[in-house]
């Protein structure tokens, strides 16, 4: 039940992000990086974990360079085939520390060393939709819940309007962000309140 109804809603998102064109992708990713860099939590953050975007999600590769340029510790998702799991590694050089990876995304190489997932200040988490209270679904697989899991700081979820439902089905695996950032919105989760700036 759970996960057709999972399956359901990544079809109506992915449809619904189609519908949006790359250049205003490309406006909109903008406003996302205008909105976080506004954000106590985006400058206190002395170590931050990025993602890779896709074509379909919100680019904040220029906050990358933003923070190694400010003296923060970068770190990306790298696949571990030895425990089919995420581990957080460390960047210092976007263009040559980074490859191809596992599921043909950007990810650093064998020689960035491994950052622990428990002392990252900020989690960046990308995810096909999300839900105002925390809740998100992501591409079925739960290597990013898995992740999540071990992190004890922020979960910040970053996504584009289109991506905020009103009810997304949650199992038990399924781990809440704390904050989201569109375009539009800065979402802070607090328990049951929620506030929206």
């Amino acid at each position: 039940m759970i996960v057709s109804a999972k399956a359901r809603l990544r079809q109506e998102a992915r449809d619904r992000l189609n519908a949006v064109a790359p250049e205003q992708r490309k406006a909109v990713s903008l406003q996302i990086i205008s909105r976080l860099r506004q954000q106590a939590v985006w400058k206190s953050a002395g170590s931050i974990l990025f993602f890779a975007p896709l074509p379909s999600e919100p680019d904040i590769w220029p906050l990358l360079e933003e923070a190694l340029l400010a003296g923060k510790t970068v770190a990306l998702p790298r696949f571990s085939l030895e425990t089919q799991s995420y581990l957080a590694c460390v960047v210092q050089n976007p263009q040559t520390d980074l490859r191809s990876g596992q599921f043909r995304i950007r990810e650093p190489g064998l020689s960035c060393p491994e950052f622990p997932l428990n002392r990252l200040d900020l989690v960046l988490v990308p995810g096909v939709a999300f839900q105002s209270d925390g809740g998100r679904l992501g591409r079925g697989k739960g290597f990013y819940d898995r992740l999540l899991a071990a992190v004890r700081r922020t979960k910040c979820g970053v996504a584009f309007d289109e991506q905020i439902v009103g009810a997304i089905p949650v199992g038990p695996l399924d781990i809440r962000v704390n904050c989201i950032v569109t375009p539009t919105r800065w979402v802070e989760v607090a328990g049951d309140t929620r506030q929206v700036t």
